[in-house]
């Protein structure tokens, strides 16, 4: 005779779903409200392989040395050290709820489902736009940082004696958004498999690098003391907040991890691949990516200024070049902006599966236009994958103003997705840690709380780092750091958005489960977990209330949203 669980599972599997799952993770998904339309491709560790490939370490480090060379070695390396602690323990709280509920839409419908009655409805709206544009903020800033690294080849090889114009840098930008939104168009049946092949050329560059610099640099190599213990202090900052402030260079380059979030829907055994995938890309990054910036403090100039004012446009470059010269430097120059591609490929993946799940929601503008799925080119959302390369290339006009605006890109990234996570986390331990049901990964009652609080204050001095001016304090309009006037932008425009015309219609997550396709044995098991679905016989159907209580209320797969 079968067990109650296993009748359990059976029961919830939602309609039919034409191979596009098991139906453990359909009756997964069936909890939190949906159905399965998207096909699961992607294995534990091609989940894995999305984070760590979008995080791209080493050009993600390279694209972002003028945040941390300013600091000096200390800056560099204990910068990274302590600030990507940080990350994996955020990395952790995520974890708990990304196993528990793991659904494309994760970190709104978690607001919504954790928030109070008066609170879900704004809070997840603003979480919805703001990783939203933050996933596409990030497309923005990796494939402009791709324009710098690939023109700096050319400025490599004229020795010098070229410098792009900004018309130009955008030309290459833009052409790099095409072409991301190609073959992520194209490529849906084997994107998951190009993880892998993402994941080994990230360690190929990586080990390229830290093997040849140390060589190249054999005569000239910084002592212990100055890699680990020198203090510089470029800028007109405190010494001490110009240290905090190297911070941002692990912050952006490890923060990419939420797309685990956003491949649930994608990922077959979702409870585990998902906190598989977001801790271990933490923490390879903290680990390589400590040892990349003790080679780099190692084998760099001891005079920054002419590392950070480089004639070739990247600080990169010039590192590469003192030390292996001009022949080594293209070619590692080259394998560099190539890794850095595949990063922007992956992000536009993940940006788009956020998009998609937002306008199922009908929250974006013209969602029934987004909503649909394309079976013809595998199931996956193309009209989202297009959408965010548009508002990539409409963002990416920042770059044509000045490299100040263009800068605001990085930012963009780090702020949005900073309050997208921490919302979440704020609304698990504040309004709804009663509601919450552990999944298979899980940090325990005693630390899960701690930890979350943690993140929060982390992810709070994150937000409020990235909009201070890298250089010093009273900026001028070539050196302001335009992140607090985008970010705000962002979010009071979201937020003005639902409270001026929103509030009428959006009421949250939707559910998209067919209930014509629901046996009786369905409805009750769904009902049992709290998912209040109309047309569902009373009698059958366990209503919740809007504060979770009822016989759905210790179910982290509850919800209190209401059907389509």
């Amino acid at each position: 005779m079968a067990t109650q669980d296993e009748e359990r599972k059976a029961s919830t599997a939602s309609a039919p779903n034409y191979g596009l799952t098991s139906e453990d993770d359909a009756a997964v998904l069936a909890k939190l409200g949906y159905k399965q339309e998207l096909r699961r491709n992607f294995t534990m560790i091609e989940v894995f392989g999305i984070a760590f490939s979008i995080m791209g370490l080493l050009p993600s480090i390279a694209s972002t040395l003028s945040y941390s060379i300013p600091a000096g070695p200390v800056g560099m390396v204990w910068g990274w050290f302590l600030s990507s602690g940080f990350i994996f323990i955020v990395g952790l709280a995520m974890a708990d709820l990304g196993s528990a509920m793991p659904t494309s839409g994760g970190l709104y419908w978690w607001t919504h489902f954790f928030s109070s009655a008066k609170t879900r409805n704004p809070l997840c709206f603003l979480v919805g736009y703001s990783n939203t544009l933050g996933l596409v903020g990030g497309l923005c800033s990796i494939d402009y940082a791709f324009a710098l690294m690939f023109l700096s080849v050319i400025v490599v090889a004229r020795d010098g004696n070229w410098t792009p114009s900004n018309g130009v840098i955008y030309a290459t930008f833009l052409a790099c958004v095409c072409c991301h939104g190609i073959l992520a168009s194209t490529m849906s049946r084997i994107m998951g498999k190009l993880q892998t092949v993402f994941v080994f050329a990230n360690f190929i560059l990586i080990f390229a690098t830290i093997i040849a610099l140390p060589i190249g640099a054999r005569h000239n190599r910084n002592d212990g003391h100055y890699i680990f213990a020198q203090t510089e202090n470029s800028t007109t900052w405190p010494t001490g907040w110009a240290f905090m402030l190297a911070w941002l260079s692990p912050i952006w380059t490890i923060g990419g991890f939420d797309s685990c979030v956003h491949m649930s829907e994608e990922a077959a055994n979702a409870t585990k691949a998902v906190p598989f995938g977001i801790l271990m890309s933490i923490a390879s990054c903290w680990f390589f990516g400590f040892i990349i910036v003790i080679v780099l403090a190692a084998c760099i100039n001891p005079d920054l200024s002419s590392v950070t004012g480089s004639k070739f446009g990247q600080p990169m470059a010039q590192i590469y070049f003192d030390a292996i010269g001009k022949h080594g430097t293209l070619g590692l120059m080259s394998l560099l902006f190539i890794v850095q591609f595949l990063m922007g490929l992956s992000i536009l993946v993940a940006a788009s599966r956020q998009a998609w799940a937002f306008s199922r929601d009908g929250a974006l503008p013209f969602s029934r236009f987004f909503r649909p799925i394309s079976q013809k080119f595998g199931y996956i959302p193309l009209r989202t994958i297009w959408g965010s390369v548009f508002l990539a290339a409409i963002l990416g006009l920042l770059s044509l103003i000045a490299p100040a605006a263009a800068q605001a890109l990085f930012s963009l990234a780090v702020a949005g997705n900073n309050l997208a996570w921490g919302i979440p986390i704020f609304a698990r331990v504040v309004w709804g840690q009663k509601k919450f049901k552990p999944g298979p990964f899980y940090t325990g009652d005693r630390f899960s709380v701690p930890i979350a609080w943690v993140a929060i204050t982390f992810l709070v001095f994150g937000t409020l780092l990235s909009m201070f001016p890298v250089e010093g304090p009273d900026p001028t309009p070539q050196n302001m750091n335009y992140t607090v006037v985008i970010n705000s932008a962002v979010w009071f425009g979201a937020l003005a958005y639902y409270y001026i015309d929103a509030r009428k219609w959006f009421t949250g997550p939707k559910i998209t489960i067919d209930t014509d396709d629901l046996t009786e044995a369905q409805q009750q098991a769904i009902a049992e977990d709290g998912l209040e679905i109309k047309g569902l016989d009373d009698a059958v159907h366990a209503k919740v209330s809007v504060d979770g209580s009822g016989s759905g209320s210790g179910s982290g797969s509850g919800s209190d949203v209401k059907a389509v």
